[in-house]
């Protein structure tokens, strides 16, 4: 069974908060005007967990191989087809969130120089 799990971004004066344990999901919700972030249940390749509203960095996973096929998208939920994708990935690489192959590097709230970066450069 997947762990449901939430993190809340309030702003630049209060900034992220992500409960430590289960029982304070209550200082979440108790804050207003919180935007709530859920945990997609997966993890990245280091071992960080990937939460809705993270950007990360995509590898087709032949690393060791060189010439890998990168990107940096956004991860979101797909309600059409009810999955978390990995968005704004233009190399197909999107729907690799499942395998390991990305590294979270920030979030949409905290970073969006990372996401708006990325496409400014293609």
């Amino acid at each position: 069974m997947r762990e449901i799990k939430f993190r809340a971004w309030y702003g630049e004066n209060i900034g992220m908060l992500t409960p430590q344990f289960a029982g304070d999901i209550n200082e979440i919700f108790a804050q207003k005007n919180g935007i709530y972030m859920q945990y997609t249940g997966f993890k990245d390749k280091n071992g960080r967990e990937i939460y809705e509203g993270d950007i990360v960095k995509v590898t087709n996973g032949a690393e060791e191989l060189g010439g890998v096929d990168t990107g940096i998208g956004k991860v979101e939920w797909f309600t059409k087809w009810g999955f978390w994708n990995v968005s704004k990935i233009e190399n197909g690489l999107g729907d690799l969130l499942f395998n390991g192959y990305v590294e979270v590097i920030g979030n949409i709230y905290e970073d969006p120089e990372l996401l708006e970066a990325s496409h400014a450069s293609k």
